[in-house]
C-alpha cells in the first residue's frame, strides 16, 4: 500500500478545492431543482385543470375559473331538472320536472283534435262536446331571417317648370351609406363580442340564409361603427374617472399592423372599471406595458380615490402620481402559493406545509368576506376589524420566519416575497367596508376578451384594436348594469346619429337609455 505525503500547503489547496467543488455541486443541485420546478409548473400550466377551487365548501365558489356549475355525477346540471320548492307540512319537499319556458316568449297554438268519427260516446253514442284541452308546450327556433330594406326617397317636381325639384333627404345613419342596418350592425357587433363568434364564422352563418357578405365587408363594418361610438366611451370615462373606487388589470393583444412594429409584437388592451356609481367597463388599446401607456387612462382621478389592481408596478406609479389609495389583491397573492403547493409531491403535501398553511389562513379571510357579503359598508367594515385583523396577525406571523429562509428564485420564495412586497396594500382592505378583498371582478370583467381572442386571435389593425375595446366597453356596461346589449345597440346606433349637444349624448349611456318597440 503507498502512502501519499502532503505538505500542509499542498493539503490547505486540496480542502480549499474540495470546498470548491463542494459549493458548486450545491449550486448546481439549487439550479437543477429551480428549473425542474418551472418545467413542472409550465406543464401544469398547459394541461393541469386551471380551477382554484379548495375542499373547503365555504371557498369553494371564490376561486372558481370555469363558468358552469358541475352536477355530482360531473354532468353539465340542465336547467329543465331544476328542482321546484313544494310546500309540505313541516318541511319542503323539492319536486322534479321541467322548468317552465319564459312566459314573455310569443305563444303560437296548435289545436290537435279528434277526428270527426270518434266524437262520439262509445256508450249512449251522443256527440262529444270540447270541455277543455291538455296544454303541453315545445321551446321553437326561428333561424336568422335576413331581408333587405328599401328605401325610396320620393322625388317631387313642379307641374309647370323644371327648377323645383325636391328629394327627400336620407335618414341619419350611424354609418354614412352604410350596407347594414342598425338592427343588423348590433347582430354582428353582440355575435362577436359578446358570444365569441369570429367574422369569417357569421360570414358563414348568414350566408346559409341568403346574407352575401364577405368578412371584410363585415370587419370594415365594425371598424366604423367601433369608432362611431367614441362620445359615449368618452361619458363613460368622464363618470369613471369620479367613482370612488376604481379597479384595473390588463391582457396581451396581437395587432399585425402596426407602424413600426412586427406582427409578433406584444400590445395591451386595459380593463377599467368603476366600484361605486353606475358600473361601467372600460377597455382601452395601448402598444405597450408601461407606465407611459398607462398614467394617460387613470388622469382625472380625483385624490383619495380607491385603486384595486394586483402586483404590477405600473398600478403603485398611478397610485402615487394620482394621490389614490392603493389595494393589493389577494387573490392574486393566494394564486402564487396554489402555485407553490402544486409543486410539493403528492406524498409530502401535509397540513404543515407552509404553502398549505398560507391558503388556509388566506382561506379564512374569504370565509369572513362571504359570510359579511349582504352586510352594509359599514357593518362589513365593523366584522373586518373584529375578526380579518387577527388573521392578517397571523399571516404576517408565518410570513416572517419563512421569508429569508426560503430561496428566492423557488416558487414558495416568489409567494413570499410578493406577499411581502405587497403586505402594506394587502392589509388596506380592513379600513373600508366598501372596498374589495381583491382584484376578482376586473378580472371577470376581462374574461369575455379573453374567451373571444381564442376565436379570432388577433387583430388586423390599430383601428380594429380600437374599436373593438370601445364595442368591449359597451356590452360589458350593459351586462353589468343588467341591460341586454343587443337592445341597447339598436337603439343606440338609431339614435346616435341624432344626437346634438351634452345632454344628448348623456341620454344614450346604458342606465339612461331606454329601448323603445320597433
Amino acid at each position: 500500500m503507498t502512502t501519499i505525503t502532503l505538505s500542509a500547503d499542498e493539503y490547505q489547496a486540496l480542502l480549499a478545492e474540495q470546498q470548491r467543488l463542494t459549493h458548486q455541486l450545491r449550486l448546481m443541485t439549487v439550479e437543477r431543482d429551480l428549473l425542474k420546478e418551472r418545467v413542472d409548473a409550465f406543464l401544469r400550466r398547459l394541461f393541469a385543470a386551471k380551477s382554484e377551487a379548495r375542499a373547503n365548501p365555504a371557498q369553494r365558489d371564490l376561486f372558481l375559473n370555469e363558468a358552469e356549475a358541475l352536477a355530482p355525477n360531473g354532468a353539465p346540471v340542465a336547467e329543465e331538472a331544476l328542482p321546484e320548492a313544494v310546500e309540505v307540512a313541516g318541511h319542503q319537499r323539492k319536486k322534479r320536472g321541467r322548468k317552465p319556458i319564459d312566459p314573455h316568449l310569443p305563444r303560437e297554438i296548435v289545436r290537435h283534435e279528434l277526428p270527426e268519427a270518434e266524437r262520439v260516446c262509445a256508450h249512449d253514442g251522443t256527440r262529444l262536446v270540447e270541455i277543455g284541452a291538455e296544454i303541453s308546450e315545445q321551446l321553437d327556433i326561428v333561424p336568422q331571417q335576413v331581408r333587405v330594406i328599401q328605401h325610396h326617397r320620393v322625388k317631387y317636381a313642379c307641374p309647370c317648370c323644371d327648377e323645383s325639384i325636391r328629394v327627400t333627404p336620407a335618414p341619419a345613419r350611424i354609418i354614412l351609406k352604410g350596407l347594414l342596418t342598425e338592427a343588423a350592425l348590433a347582430w354582428v357587433v353582440t355575435a362577436k363580442y359578446q358570444d365569441s363568434l369570429p367574422l369569417y364564422r357569421q360570414a358563414a352563418l348568414l350566408g346559409r340564409f341568403g346574407g352575401d357578405l364577405s368578412r371584410t365587408t363585415l370587419a370594415a363594418s365594425m371598424v366604423r361603427v367601433g369608432h362611431a361610438v367614441q362620445p359615449i366611451i368618452n361619458l363613460l370615462r368622464d363618470h369613471l374617472v369620479e367613482a370612488d373606487l376604481i379597479l384595473g388589470d390588463e391582457t396581451v393583444i396581437q395587432v399585425l399592423k402596426e407602424s413600426g412594429r412586427t406582427a409578433q409584437s406584444k400590445s395591451y388592451l386595459w380593463a377599467q372599471m368603476t366600484g361605486s356609481g353606475p358600473p361601467i367597463r372600460l377597455f382601452s388599446y395601448t402598444p405597450g406595458r408601461g407606465g407611459i401607456h398607462a398614467q394617460p387612462l387613470y388622469d382625472g382621478i380625483k385624490p383619495g380615490v380607491a385603486l384595486m389592481s394586483d402586483g404590477y408596478e405600473v398600478y403603485n406609479a398611478i397610485a402615487v402620481a394620482r394621490g389614490a389609495i392603493h389595494l393589493g389583491c389577494w387573490a392574486h397573492s393566494r394564486r402564487y402559493f396554489i402555485e407553490a403547493e402544486a409543486a410539493i409531491p403528492k406524498a409530502a403535501r401535509n397540513a404543515q406545509q407552509p404553502a398549505t398553511q398560507f391558503i388556509a389562513a388566506i382561506g379564512e379571510l374569504y370565509t369572513i368576506e362571504a359570510n359579511a357579503k349582504d352586510l352594509s359598508a359599514e357593518q362589513r367594515q365593523q366584522r373586518r376589524q373584529e375578526q380579518s385583523r387577527p388573521v392578517l396577525a397571523k399571516i404576517e406571523a408565518l410570513l416572517l420566519p419563512h421569508l429569508h429562509t426560503v430561496t428566492p428564485g423557488s416558487l414558495l420564495g416568489k409567494a413570499l416575497h410578493y406577499l411581502a412586497s405587497q403586505w402594506p396594500k394587502l392589509t388596506r382592505f380592513v379600513d373600508n367596508g366598501a372596498w374589495p378583498i381583491d382584484n376578482n371582478r376586473c378580472e371577470n370583467a376581462i374574461r369575455p376578451f379573453v374567451v373571444g381572442r381564442r376565436n379570432w386571435l388577433f387583430c388586423d389593425t390599430v383601428a380594429g384594436a380600437r374599436a373593438s375595446a370601445n364595442l368591449y366597453s359597451l356590452i360589458e356596461t350593459c351586462k353589468a348594469n343588467g341591460i341586454d346589449p343587443y337592445a341597447y345597440l339598436v337603439e343606440l346606433f338609431r339614435k346616435l346619429p341624432l344626437a346634438k349637444n351634452a345632454e344628448d349624448f348623456e341620454a344614450l349611456l346604458p342606465w339612461n337609455l331606454t329601448p323603445s318597440a320597433h
